[in-house]
């Protein structure tokens, strides 16, 4: 049996160690293993700054298919897969990647998956389809290899650079996408990819708000940006900054609030079926959502003083 594989097993033995470590994906009783998972790490302290518990949202539908998301502790999202095995397939054959070569057919026989398999007929089924995915990517995140390292960091640049337009040189530059990238990587080292997940997701969410723009044009430096939001963790404080800018921009271009909210919805249920971490569309679709309900409340527009405090807020979370 290979490596990766053990190491997994080897995991769920010292974090569950009344579970089988061969039996844990296919037990029916999977959303009670994944919130065991996060109370050890929890006990160890081993958890996120932003610790928080296990949560499950299930969109509300009057028949199948059915939709369930679960957040972790550290927000990252995952959601079940409402079609077939094929789309469970995609998401082990990337795990292996990730693993270093472990062998898909041994990661497929953990998730006790058959061909033709139709999922999430039930809401039950659905929240147990979503703890199962979660439970995978809370599982491979516990590997060495998850971790940032010299060597993750080497590989990643050169990946980055080779994605892009860029060269060797501006990995030393933080004036640089390529070299800021390299400054985040290097200053969260040994930390777990979902940890480091947890910051990227507030500098996407800053640039697709227009909010590093805005830090531009104040002649802020990446580096200054990066220390700055690295102290905070997106909270509803931030949240309600962003919507306040979003509202700000439908003063200026009506409609775009309700475009980019189906948008969002678009590319979350894109990402939900392909098996990928939803954060960032979640937050997105969030964010825009409550936008909408503050410019449709029977509360009073958008103040002068309001505006002020949307202009504070790009240049700096105070």
């Amino acid at each position: 049996m290979d490596r990766t594989l053990e190491s997994l097993k080897h995991i769920i033995a010292q974090v569950l160690p009344h579970r089988d470590p061969d039996l844990v994906f296919k037990d029916l009783n999977v959303v009670s293993m994944l919130q065991e998972f996060w109370e050890s790490k929890q006990q160890k302290r081993a958890v996120f700054p932003s610790e928080g518990l296990v949560v499950y949202e299930s969109l509300p539908s009057p028949g199948p298919p059915f939709v369930s998301y679960v957040t972790l502790p550290g927000g990252s999202c995952f959601g079940n897969f409402q079609q077939n095995i094929r789309k469970i397939s995609t998401l082990l054959k990337r795990k292996q990647r990730m693993a270093n070569g472990t062998r898909y057919h041994s990661l497929r026989s953990l998730y006790n998956c058959s061909p033709g398999t139709q999922c999430c007929l039930s809401r039950a089924e659905a929240r147990r389809d979503a703890a199962k995915v979660a439970l995978i990517n809370s599982l491979f995140n516990e590997l060495p290899s998850r971790r940032i390292t010299k060597e993750f960091i080497i590989e990643s640049v050169q990946e980055a650079i080779a994605s892009t337009s860029g060269t060797i040189n501006d990995a030393d530059d933080p004036s640089t996408s390529i070299g800021a990238y390299h400054y985040m990587l290097e200053s969260n080292m040994g930390k777990t990819m979902l940890e480091f997940q947890e910051l990227m997701i507030v500098f996407q969410l800053l640039h697709w708000n227009g909010n590093l723009k805005a830090l531009r044009e104040t002649k802020c430096s990446r580096q200054e940006v990066i220390s700055y939001y690295s102290q905070y963790s997106l909270d509803e404080r931030m949240r309600s900054h962003m919507a306040l800018d979003w509202i700000m921009k439908e003063q200026d271009s009506p409609g775009i609030v309700s475009q980019e909210l189906q948008m969002a919805l678009r590319e979350l249920e894109e990402a939900r079926r392909a098996g990928q971490e939803l954060r960032f569309y979640k937050e997105k679709k969030e964010i825009l959502s409550l936008a909408l309900a503050q410019l449709y409340s029977d509360q009073n527009t958008s103040s002068p003083r309001d505006d002020q405090m949307s202009l504070a807020a790009l240049c700096g979370y105070h």
